[in-house]
């Protein structure tokens, strides 16, 4: 794997629980993993007053702490650095120049830089401003990044707006809209299961599939996130982002080359290939629902409205399922179905492609023999692996089918070193390389493909929101949206299915 070139990443947000829990420690795998350049180095941005030493300190209280890696600790910590700032204030930024000029100085390091913004979305357009406005975007002299944390907006007119903002001072190809989704590498095995194998692409398209539903269960709830939630919910939390990157991998074209602009082109095009929903047919094609109190198990669970933060009349969708059609060769009449939601009965996230059944009924004389509807499920969290379910006879005399199932676990492949999602992004930046990055183009697809359903909801209160009780999969109605049989409701497990289902 190709090192990156020397750099210095600057984390905006420092003392934020992101650079505690998951920055800091997926750059401390890179560096134990011997993927960092040699001469690389951390700088923390936050308000807080505190010294390097301080914030090596706090850091450390988030890496693996056993008598293995404390010498890589140790090492590790040298190369982390803090500098108290006021990200909101211009004046303040000189300050950040000649502390980045003396780091470059000192550790031998070009002047190229990485800028993190782990901070709330409002300072999201003031802190590429003052940077441009000391030339920390010029990368005449070295290349200058800037990496933003989703949401990338909360509506159609506010991306556009963030979009056009940022390119007033980075060029597109300095921007990284990171959507650590994209980092699951069974996310990125979509693209090689379709199309590294023969026997898949000639069948991937309408004439041999009936139906997609593309699935991200989550078995807890809001937990203390219940202010942000509530002015959030399922469609922007969830669907718009990461679960339209994974319709896009399913429904892409192949590209000509495994390059970033060739790949996120095919992604573009599935997007704006997506048939508009108008406010009109909202509620016909569109599920939305919230967790109600219920018990699971012995326990008593309250509802979504008694969660701390939340309004008591909240109209927040914890739920929601919707049917889509992508209008073009490949996919003319097959229907997408995506669905998300919390407190459901298991933490999952997978893809199911349902293929048309056989056009004759040579097994279906007898009634108690239902015909085969053959399934390639993709699955993507938990017990990640590939299950594809086929027909095959009964022992004994006659033609009786059942379904089987063959299928093959990610975990098989190799013990080989895998980076966590933040890990192998952080990586793909400090290496240039924006292929698993959202770009501004698509990321504004994404949002006029939703922003109809946000209208409806704001304009038509008539539109109801379903309760559900905790545990269970979704409001029953939502079953009305998928033609020709229900969804599939997933196991943890992935492969015995149909005899075992663990929760």
């Amino acid at each position: 794997m190709k090192q990156p070139e020397s750099h210095i990443l600057v984390i905006f947000g420092a003392s934020g629980d992101l650079t505690k829990r998951k920055l800091i420690p997926s750059l401390f795998e890179l560096y134990v993993q011997k993927l960092l350049p040699e001469d690389f180095a951390v700088l923390g941005v936050a308000r807080t007053d505190i010294s390097d030493d301080e914030f090596r300190s706090r850091m450390k209280e988030f890496l693996p702490l056993s008598p293995a890696t404390d010498p890589a600790i140790s090492n590790f910590q040298k190369r982390l650095f803090y500098q108290s700032l006021s990200t909101s204030d211009a004046q303040d930024y000189p300050i950040l120049k000649e502390r980045l000029d003396a780091l470059s100085s000192n550790l031998n390091i070009p002047a190229n830089y990485i800028f993190y913004l782990s901070t709330p979305p409002s300072l999201y357009e003031i802190i590429p401003q003052h940077l441009a406005g000391i030339g920390l975007n010029d990368a005449t002299n070295g290349f200058k990044r800037l990496i933003v944390e989703k949401p990338f907006g909360t509506d159609l007119n506010t991306a556009q707006q963030l979009n056009k903002n940022l390119l007033n001072y980075f060029a597109e190809d300095q921007l990284y809209r990171i959507d650590h989704y994209l980092g699951k590498e069974t996310v990125q095995n979509l693209l090689v299961t379709r199309f590294s194998n023969g026997i898949f692409e000639p069948i991937w398209n309408h004439n041999f599939i009936h139906h997609i539903e593309i699935t991200s269960a989550e078995s807890l709830g809001v937990e203390n996130r219940g202010g942000y939630y509530d002015h959030s919910g399922a469609m922007r939390d969830m669907v718009q982002n990461h679960l339209f990157q994974v319709l896009g991998l399913i429904a892409m074209e192949p590209p000509v080359v495994i390059e970033a602009n060739a790949i996120r082109n095919e992604l573009l095009k599935v997007f704006q290939s997506v048939r508009p929903i108008p406010e009109t047919e909202v509620q016909n094609v569109v599920i939305r629902g919230q967790y109600t109190q219920s018990h699971i198990g012995k326990d008593l669970v309250k509802g979504y409205r008694d969660e701390p933060g939340v309004n008591p009349q909240s109209r927040t969708e914890t739920f929601v399922a919707l049917k889509l059609f992508i209008d073009n060769w490949r996919w003319g009449g097959v229907p997408f179905y995506i669905r998300t939601g919390k407190k459901l009965p298991a933490r999952v996230t997978e893809a199911v492609i349902h293929f048309k059944n056989t056009p004759h009924h040579l097994f279906g004389n007898q009634t108690d023999v239902l015909p085969v509807n053959n399934q390639l499920v993709l699955r993507i969290q938990p017990d990640e692996g590939i299950l594809l379910k086929i027909g095959m006879k009964v022992p004994g005399a006659g033609f009786r089918v059942q379904t089987v199932n063959l299928d093959f676990h990610y975990d098989e492949l190799s013990d080989a070193y895998l980076p966590s999602a933040y890990g192998r992004l952080l990586l793909d930046c400090m290496q240039g390389d924006a292929t698993l990055y959202s770009r501004g183009d698509a990321v504004e697809e994404a949002w006029k493909i939703v922003q109809p359903i946000l209208n409806a909801w704001k304009n038509n209160p008539d539109i109801p929101i379903y309760g559900y009780p905790a545990g269970t999969w979704g409001p029953e109605i939502a079953d009305r949206l998928v033609e020709d049989g229900s969804w599939r409701y997933p196991c943890k497990n992935l492969a015995r299915d149909g005899e075992y289902c663990e929760l």
